[in-house]
């Protein structure tokens, strides 16, 4: 990884965005990369629309503004597209992925975006696994799949140091599940 790679990660308060991009740069960092992960809310209310950036990189990251033109875009919540120009700053070498049910050629359409996307139904993934809608993790998962951006033995390593403590081993052990299943089924 010679240049620094930039993820952009949109959903709605209270879906675990934060967490998520928190969660991708932890991993990195365990894997000797140098990070960088915040939010930008508007209302902070939950529900409401939000964003997560991050850059990983091998070497020291000298920026501190937003991600403006994203490699990688996650959309957590497909309500936004439509909403919101999910698709803003990328160019048609960028990746989209996003949680939905639909096509690949749907959300083209709907984006009009034109490089490569991705879909996975991170929602009925978290809510078989954890049993509620908390598709952050499962959105990881599909992640690492199609971009390499983070190695699945990092990543399981930082979800059960960042949740153990909080939620348990029967709840960590299903947020891994979750991503497990979403490296496999993302299309």
């Amino acid at each position: 990884m010679d240049k620094i790679i930039e993820l952009r990660i949109h959903g709605r308060g209270g879906q675990g965005a934060k967490t998520a991009g928190q969660i991708i740069a932890e991993a990195a960092l365990d894997n000797g990369k140098h990070i960088q992960a915040f939010p930008e809310y508007g209302p902070e209310r939950t529900g409401a629309p939000m964003k997560t950036y991050v850059r990983i990189s091998n070497s020291e990251i000298k920026t501190y503004s937003p991600v403006i033109n994203p490699d990688i875009v996650m959309v957590i919540d497909p309500t936004l597209i439509g909403q919101i120009d999910v698709t803003s700053g990328m160019t048609d070498n960028d990746v989209l992925i996003v949680n939905t049910t639909r096509s690949s050629d749907k959300i083209k359409e709907k984006t009009g975006f034109n490089g490569k996307i991705y879909t996975v139904d991170a929602t009925e993934i978290s809510i078989n696994h954890l049993g509620k809608n908390l598709p952050n993790t499962p959105m990881i998962g599909a992640l690492i799949k199609v971009t390499g951006v983070v190695e699945m033995d990092f990543l399981i390593e930082r979800v059960k140091n960042t949740f153990l403590d909080k939620i348990g081993e029967e709840k960590t052990n299903a947020n891994i599940a979750s991503i497990k299943q979403a490296y496999e089924e993302v299309k």
